[in-house]
């Protein structure tokens, strides 16, 4: 019981020589790696970063893509990032928030994209994950899809399946799913 009075004291001691300053947060292993990922980021011009609960709160943003070439040229795709944890020895877990007709991405949203599963390590980083996101935009991928559906369509048809992500992107129903514009 003394030993925890001292440790009160201690810490009574240390906030009123604070002078008035805000106590110091500490941050978990976890955070201090995301927050050196972020300052290291290296964003292409069709990429940009938002944080919706702050700068304070790193472990929630958002990462929007506008690809500039491919099947989904000029289209504007959010995507929310949660990091675990355990970052970096789990990956981080991200989600488009809008509806998209790709064959890596289902239509709840959920991303397939092998680095954010079993190629996962701790080498990698944020900026890792969001070079796979655009080259998902810029070369999807029909051989491990989450939307078969479309999957077949790219690798069967392609062209069909540019008109089709094409009529999707201006929203509407395709194929009796309901996609909000993203031009």
């Amino acid at each position: 019981m003394i030993n925890l009075f001292k440790v009160k004291e201690k810490q009574k001691e240390a906030a009123e020589n604070a002078e008035g300053k805000p106590p110091i947060k500490e941050q978990t292993a976890s955070q201090l790696r995301l927050h050196r990922d972020i300052s290291e980021l290296t964003l292409p011009p069709i990429c940009t970063i938002e944080f919706p609960n702050g700068k304070d709160d790193l472990m929630h943003f958002e990462v929007t893509i506008k690809p500039d070439e491919g099947y989904y040229n000029e289209g504007t795709f959010p995507f929310t990032f949660e990091i675990p944890i355990l970052y970096p020895h789990d990956a981080p877990k991200v989600k488009c928030k809008v509806k998209v007709y790709h064959p890596n991405i289902d239509l709840e949203g959920n991303v397939c994209l092998n680095i954010l599963r079993e190629d996962w390590k701790p080498v990698l980083n944020i900026n890792a994950v969001i070079y796979g996101l655009i080259h998902l935009f810029t070369e999807p991928n029909h051989e491990d899809p989450l939307n078969h559906e479309a999957a077949e369509e790219l690798r069967d048809k392609p062209w069909s399946f540019g008109q089709t992500v094409g009529r999707t992107m201006w929203g509407g129903h395709v194929h009796d799913v309901y996609f909000n514009r993203v031009l």
